[in-house]
């Protein structure tokens, strides 16, 4: 597994709103260590009479020993908030708020340089890795299993869809990552690519893809040159028209390079094993590892 395990410590900015307190009982039910919650103004208090309430991520940090953190505020904050966390000392920052500003992704990621805080996100499910039974996200833990698959991705949907193929195959994950579908995510597949590659409990690896950008292309590089495990891809929106934004913000076919067809043709140069429709991956898998 790669990323989280049975001992990372969580931090939840949000914890006391409408989404933040539903994940975070998900995530608590399903093994997640959740040690702290942050939101300004109510440092003091015990989120549902159990997780300790900060003002601060420093203060949250420097009490609980947190290593990992969710975010859940909505947009207008979200920046700030991968910021405050980034300087708490942080290592690991999931972001779930969708509609960040582009510009202020671009900032962000000026001011991760150089630091050794690693952002997923922001518009993203999360990661999963069910040997450890740690999630720290939004995806329904219920149809994962443990195993040997790595997963990441730029969809949270097909995300879940795949990984339901994967354990009706007997296939379990090692860990899941859903990399967002804005244009300027934190994480890349080739960070995430080069994790599982140095993995020695993950086997294989499922991508999925989808239109807009040159994401797929840049993977498709990583892979022909640096992985010696098998790769499933399949990438999402062939069907869509050119100059129309499909879901994400960051699908749109905005180029021959940013089509489907384009994507699908470099990871299949490149040695990966590319299925043309999602209901497929599951028993590609399953073909490739027998």
């Amino acid at each position: 597994m790669i990323l989280v395990n049975g001992e990372t410590r969580v931090l939840v900015q949000g914890i006391t709103g409408k989404e933040g307190s539903f994940h975070t009982q998900r995530c608590i039910d399903y093994g997640t260590k959740v040690v702290a919650g942050v939101t300004p103004g109510k440092g003091g208090m015990l989120w549902e009479g159990r997780v300790p309430v900060f003002n601060t991520a420093e203060q949250a940090v420097k009490e609980t020993g947190a290593n990992t953190g969710i975010i859940f505020v909505p947009a207008t904050y979200a920046t700030d908030a991968i910021i405050e966390e980034a300087d708490s000392g942080i290592e690991l920052i999931v972001c779930i708020t969708e509609f960040i500003p582009t510009l202020d992704m671009v900032n962000i990621h000026r001011y991760l340089q150089g630091k050794k805080t690693m952002l997923i996100g922001p518009n993203c499910p999360g990661i999963i890795s069910p040997p450890a039974k740690c999630k720290i996200g939004i995806m329904p833990g219920y149809i994962h299993m443990p195993g040997t698959i790595g997963v990441v991705s730029r969809s949270g949907t097909l995300t879940y869809e795949v990984v339901a193929q994967l354990t009706l195959e007997k296939l379990g994950q090692s860990t899941c990552v859903g990399l967002g579908g804005d244009p300027l995510p934190g994480t890349t597949f080739q960070d995430i690519l080069k994790l599982f590659q140095a993995d020695p409990e993950t086997e294989a690896i499922v991508l999925i893809g989808e239109i807009g950008g040159s994401a797929e292309q840049d993977a498709a590089e990583y892979i022909k040159s640096h992985m010696t495990k098998p790769v499933v891809a399949y990438v999402a929106g062939s069907t869509a028209p050119s100059g129309r934004r499909m879901g994400h913000a960051g699908a749109i076919i905005a180029g021959s390079a940013s089509k489907a067809s384009e994507k699908m043709r470099a990871l299949s140069l490149a040695g990966a094993n590319v299925v043309e429709t999602i209901g497929e991956l599951g028993k590609a898998m399953k073909n490739v590892l027998a």
